[in-house]
């Protein structure tokens, strides 16, 4: 299996497996005792690798969130707690939702030897978020491990498909309202926009995502890509709920 088609395969994994911890309740019920009101945790946890930035900096590195909202969030929670503080909390979060999740049976020991293998290899060009993850310390325990470099791949991904989709020529709402539009409202945008005849362009960023991407996967031979999709692809699908 050759380096894009392992980044192709493992898309779906890489995108969504650590999503889960993003959205799930016991996250915002910890910021919560943190003193957090909600998506300011998301927001200052999850930019928080960044450090003592402007908000347009994360709106930069987020790309597809409405700037207007990132700025009110980013300074709410950075009133709470520093960034990096703040990232670390939310971290922390990551690896105690993959101690309950993923399951005893996946070999985490191994799929985090790939997938580190995959998050060293990787330049971090356009993905900002991704290069102030990787540096945070990576937990031991297999379990909190494998989630926490399936999110650094994740950051390496949303950054360079956050490239690809304006180089593509659509704007970050434009790609929301086509592939999300149940989340616009979520990360800031008042209203959709019209993507009539714009899902070509969607497609071209897709490729474009895909092809940035496998780079990373090129430290890994043949029968180790393949390996690394199909722990990746169990890990997934044990996963989705």
């Amino acid at each position: 299996m050759d380096a894009l088609t392992a980044a192709i395969a493992t898309g779906p994994a890489v995108a969504q497996v650590s999503s889960h911890f993003m959205l799930d309740g016991n996250t915002y019920k910890r910021g919560a005792e943190l003193g957090f009101e909600g998506l300011d945790f998301y927001v200052t946890g999850r930019g928080g690798v960044l450090g003592e930035v402007d908000a347009d900096v994360v709106s930069a590195a987020f790309t597809f969130l409405e700037p207007h909202a990132v700025r009110t969030l980013w300074d709410q929670g950075r009133a709470v707690m520093p960034p990096a503080r703040a990232a670390s909390e939310f971290a922390a979060c990551c690896h105690a939702w993959a101690e309950e999740h993923v399951p005893d049976d996946l070999d985490a020991t191994r799929l985090g030897d790939l997938v580190g293998d995959v998050v060293a290899e990787a330049s971090p060009a356009c993905a900002s978020v991704f290069a102030g993850w990787r540096a945070l310390a990576v937990p031991t325990a297999p379990k909190a491990r494998i989630v926490h470099q399936m999110n650094a791949l994740r950051e390496l991904r949303l950054g360079l498909h956050g490239a690809a989709v304006v180089t593509s020529g659509l704007t970050p709402l434009q790609a929301v309202s086509l592939r999300s539009p149940a989340m616009a409202p979520v990360f800031g945008w008042a209203e959709l926009a019209d993507v009539d005849g714009l899902s070509g362009l969607w497609d071209v960023a897709e490729e474009r995502t895909n092809q940035a991407i496998a780079h990373a996967f090129a430290g890994l031979d043949d029968a180790g890509r393949a390996e690394l999709v199909e722990l990746a692809v169990a890990l997934h699908t044990a996963t989705k709920g």
